[in-house]
């Protein structure tokens, strides 16, 4: 099974400006980022980025490098501009690897790819884990339903599903998961995302794979037994992560 790696790249992250030519442990952030990507074993890795000077860089360091429409809204209509744009066909699968996750697993994104090639009814593959008591009512913590064949039914910030005899109570159970944002598409998949109208249940929750289920496809969800380690959002993520790094 092969697949591709795209990495999103924005220089104007708002809370942390030019993130991905932030240094960690001496070198950017978005080289770290690459290195990683070689080696979960795609056919190709693709850093699509808004800005010049990320583009130097990544290809400067060898790497493959896009310069990509800096009007898009989300990452996932950027991959569906550089799937267009390579020529990729419409059954190659597409890994959107953040351009802030220095530390994600290679395996849980060959993982995702190996769920998306083996599930040929879903136009999309996601992971989902255990949800833990004290993320139940946090809305940064996204929550995922799921039906039997494990397919998300929905996606929300509020906890989901609501157990009517036990909450507010902060008691969970086996069917409590919460979502990680690591996506597999198809090709066809992005292009439909690309020219589908956003849906109500996007603009009120902001999370854009509510685009795919409000217009019927389906997002086939992996259960994995723990999330991956946090990505880079501040300066404190960049100072913890150079510790890590030291003393490893």
């Amino acid at each position: 099974m092969g697949f591709k790696i795209v990495i999103p790249a924005r220089y104007g992250a708002q809370r942390l400006p030019g993130k991905p030519l932030r240094l960690l442990a001496g070198k950017p952030l978005i080289l770290h980022v690459c290195e990683r990507a070689a080696r979960a074993g795609a056919e190709e890795v693709v850093v699509a980025t808004d800005d010049g000077r990320i583009f130097k860089v990544v290809s400067e360091a060898g790497f493959r490098a896009l310069m990509s429409d800096p009007g898009h809204q989300s990452g996932t209509s950027r991959l569906a501009e550089v799937a267009e744009r390579l020529g990729w066909s419409e059954g190659e699968i597409v890994v959107n690897w953040q351009g802030d996750e220095p530390l994600l697993p290679p395996e849980m994104v060959k993982g995702v790819a190996t769920a998306l090639a083996g599930h040929p009814r879903a136009d999309v593959a996601t992971l989902a884990v255990p949800l833990k008591a004290e993320e139940l009512f946090d809305p940064h913590v996204v929550k995922v339903v799921l039906n039997r064949e494990g397919e998300a039914l929905y996606f929300s910030r509020a906890p989901i599903p609501w157990w009517r005899e036990r909450f507010p109570e902060k008691t969970i159970c086996g069917l409590h998961l919460r979502h990680i944002g690591l996506y597999a598409y198809r090709v066809e998949a992005l292009r439909f995302y690309r020219r589908a109208e956003p849906s109500p249940l996007e603009e009120i929750e902001k999370l854009e794979q509510l685009r795919f289920l409000w217009h019927g496809r389906i997002v086939y969800c992996m259960e994995w037994p723990e999330p991956p380690p946090a990505g880079v959002d501040t300066e404190e993520d960049l100072r913890r992560l150079e510790a890590q790094l030291e003393s490893s």
